[in-house]
């Protein structure tokens, strides 16, 4: 996949620990499109956590290898009633940042409220929704079989819409600051 200066690839993913979401877009400026999207099967109870953990980390690591994305942006775990299950939540989402983290790819974490009122105006969004929303805006027809493919790509999205934040290191404290900053934007 060619890249130029101007562009950058997004690999988001939906971690879990049976099925992880993930989704790639290529973005030129303020337009962006889809890449891939898809999902990581890790198995049923039956298989140890931690095989499925290596497998996540290993396809995760994979797609990093074949796609070269410049970000990662990751959804955080939700907080349920189970404390078990956030910790393996937690575990997985910990081994895709690491997957990213050792190929300096920076990692920008979003809460499933903030992702889903990015890609569809409502935080509390159905996933059916979430992919509705996905199709029309990255222009496709047919939607994966799972929807956490979905999930993923709308976490990448979401990091889309919040700008550029791996390249804007400067915070400005108001807009008088910006505006000395940059005057060469002020028309």
């Amino acid at each position: 996949m060619a890249k130029n200066s101007t562009s950058r690839i997004i690999l988001g993913v939906d971690p879990g620990t049976i099925i992880t979401g993930y989704g790639l877009i290529k973005c030129y400026g303020k337009k962006m499109e889809l890449i891939a999207c898809g999902s990581i099967q890790l198995g049923k109870s039956k298989t140890a956590h931690a095989d499925r953990l290596k497998r996540l980390f290993n396809r995760l690591k994979g797609l990093m290898d074949e796609f070269a994305p410049d970000e990662m942006a990751i959804e955080a775990p939700f907080y349920g009633k189970n404390p078990q299950s956030m910790l393996k939540l937690g575990r997985a989402q910990g081994v895709a940042m690491a997957a990213a983290l050792g190929r300096d790819m920076p990692v920008f974490e979003y809460a499933p409220r903030k992702v889903k009122m990015a890609v569809t105006g409502k935080g509390a969004a159905s996933k059916e929704q979430v992919a509705a929303m996905l199709r029309n805006i990255l222009k496709f027809e047919e939607s994966p079989h799972y929807l956490d493919a979905t999930d993923g790509l709308a976490v990448a999205v979401c990091h889309f819409f919040q700008g550029n934040p791996a390249h804007s290191s400067t915070q400005h404290k108001d807009w008088n600051a910006f505006i000395k900053a940059n005057p060469g934007r002020i028309k």
